[in-house]
């Protein structure tokens, strides 16, 4: 078993019981002992680690026990041997993901990290540096606290000080001595190629809703000896984006499913909501609240509990506290539709449909973007949706979603339309078809492009039912639907699409009439048709019988 004296100190002081950890730490330290610190082909490179800590308490901090231990594992090796004979050494985890609670150091430390893997104590020539975030603020945090390190210190050339290692400037900072360069970008996929960097470091993942910038500056690495790549962020309201993803892959490497992925997840949060109410369990959130505390962490420490404290008389801020401080999204149930842990609930396999009595639903609102169409089934006391999409290509290329609608087009859950609008047959045609397979009663729809769909319906010989008030059954439905989510009675099959949907909707209090409406998130990005089609469904579903018509036609051909 190999050992590293920051690893063992900062388990040692968990087992102890000095410290508390969360579940997925906990986990982490199962992992490392039970798979990784067994492999003796593995080594810590002591002298690298040392000089990082060395580098990093006398130019930036004092650092932490969990920061040290998380720069051991930077510095892990494997030791290969080839088919020549030669020997190839290459850091074992080439990921980090590392997500805690706000304040809890994970710039500064990055910012540490990447400054002395530019030096020659790192020892890799031309290991170029990239930091993407969200916002050029936002990316230019580290950088400018190298930068600004670098000025206090004296650390770069000047006409005075013409043999310092750095050369500075407000957006690249060069390391003479390996000719290693740190800069900053944006996280716009379309303007941003890979380069030949060392390591890239991505900020404030939460916000990312797909791998795009990921993927195209991760596609640079691997032309530089040790290549890394970062992740960092806390979480935030964004579902089945990348971060979502991120944390999936790294339940399957804690629960030993990926045993040969390279992803090292440290992941700081609150394991239940009411831990928050001791604030002895801040430290699951936030390692830097381990105790003892330092200077830093102390005054943190009253920060975030004032915070804490505030709650009880402004409970709307809950959410956000819980979600940046603790680590822990969190919403406000009366404002939105469903939690996300409800909807996740409706990824269940779908039953055998074929020829099952089923209502169809419609959402139409304009020609010009999204229209959505789907079939409520009743199978027992659960209700079943099985839906498609149609988008309009145009709108695609000027429209502000970041969701990935291309990908769910070539998943099949929608189909994008390169025409001038979506013509009322491309909608009609999809009932048609489901009419071939599964019971078809009618199909509702709201009043808003009822007299444009209503003839190419009726030739078609299905029969439709206008709902004239749509905003009116919101509130008739609100308990229904509350029940449905609440008691896992709604299946979806694995359908991301209608999972966005559903997560996008919010409830409005009319302050007026007292009545709840269904409304969106947000205008610009977000997309609700799918959710309207279930909902003009359900205000039929009890017309819906658990009837299976292929039995029914089995049982009249045995009597006639």
């Amino acid at each position: 078993m190999i050992h590293n004296k920051h690893v063992d100190f900062y388990i040692d002081q968990y087992k102890k019981g000095k410290i508390l950890f969360n579940d997925e730490r906990i986990k982490l330290v199962e992992f490392l002992e039970n798979h990784i610190l067994q492999m003796d082909e593995l080594f810590f490179d002591e002298d690298k680690i040392e000089k990082c800590i060395t580098y990093i308490n006398k130019y930036y901090f004092e650092l932490q026990p969990f920061q040290k231990f998380l720069i051991a594992f930077i510095f892990l090796y494997e030791e290969e041997k080839l088919d020549d004979g030669s020997k190839l050494v290459s850091p074992y985890f080439n990921e980090f993901y590392i997500t805690l609670g706000r304040g809890g150091g994970k710039n500064g430390l990055i910012s540490g990290i990447s400054n002395f893997m530019q030096t020659s104590y790192h020892g890799i020539d031309r290991y170029d540096i990239s930091i993407v975030a969200n916002s050029e603020d936002q990316a230019k945090t580290s950088f400018n606290e190298v930068y600004d390190m670098l000025v206090d210190n004296k650390l770069f050339v000047t006409a005075e000080t013409p043999f310092e290692p750095f050369k500075v400037s407000k957006t690249e900072i060069l390391n003479l001595d390996t000719r290693s360069k740190l800069r900053f970008n944006t996280s716009n996929a379309k303007t941003k190629d890979g380069g030949r960097e060392g390591c890239v470091i991505f900020d404030e993942i939460h916000i990312y809703e797909d791998s795009k910038i990921v993927d195209v500056k991760r596609g640079g690495l691997g032309k530089v000896p040790h290549p890394r790549t970062f992740y960092l962020g806390t979480k935030g309201h964004i579902r089945e984006g990348f971060m979502d993803a991120l944390d999936n892959r790294a339940t399957a490497i804690l629960l030993g499913k990926e045993l040969e992925d390279r992803l090292f997840p440290f992941i700081c949060k609150l394991d239940k909501a009411d831990e928050v109410n001791d604030s002895v369990n801040y430290q699951k959130a936030n390692p830097m609240f381990h105790p003892p505390l330092c200077k830093y962490a102390h005054v943190l420490y009253k920060e975030v509990h004032g915070e804490y404290k505030k709650l009880r008389y402004n409970p709307s801020g809950r959410s956000e506290f819980m979600t940046k401080r603790m680590n822990f999204p969190e919403v406000d149930e009366s404002k939105v539709l469903a939690t996300w842990e409800e909807i996740m609930k409706t990824q269940r396999d779908m039953p055998d449909l074929t020829n099952r009595m089923c209502i169809g639903g419609v959402d139409y609102a304009t020609v010009k973007d999204f229209a959505a169409v789907g079939l409520l089934f009743r199978v027992g006391e659960e209700y079943v949706w099985k839906s498609h999409s149609f988008v309009r290509e145009a709108f695609l290329k000027k429209s502000a979603i970041k969701a990935p609608i291309r990908e769910w087009h070539e998943q099949g859950y929608l189909t994008i339309v390169d025409e001038p609008s979506i013509h009322p047959q491309i909608i009609v045609n999809w009932f048609i078809k489901q009419r071939e397979e599964y019971g078809l009663e009618k199909v509702i729809m709201d009043n808003y492009r009822a007299d444009l769909l209503r003839p190419y319906f009726q030739d078609a010989g299905i029969e439709i039912e206008i709902i004239r008030n749509p905003r009116a059954i919101h509130d008739l439905l609100h308990p229904r639907i509350e029940t449905i989510f609440a008691n896992e009675l709604l299946i979806l099959g694995d359908n991301p699409l209608m999972r966005w949907y559903i997560n996008n909707v919010a409830v409005k209090v009319n302050a007026a009439t007292g009545k709840r409406e269904y409304i969106k998130k947000d205008e610009f990005t977000r997309k609700t048709d799918g959710f309207h089609a279930m909902l003009h469904a359900i205000y039929r579903a009890d017309e819906i019988q658990d009837i299976d018509y292929s039995e029914a036609f089995d049982l009249l051909e045995t009597f006639f």
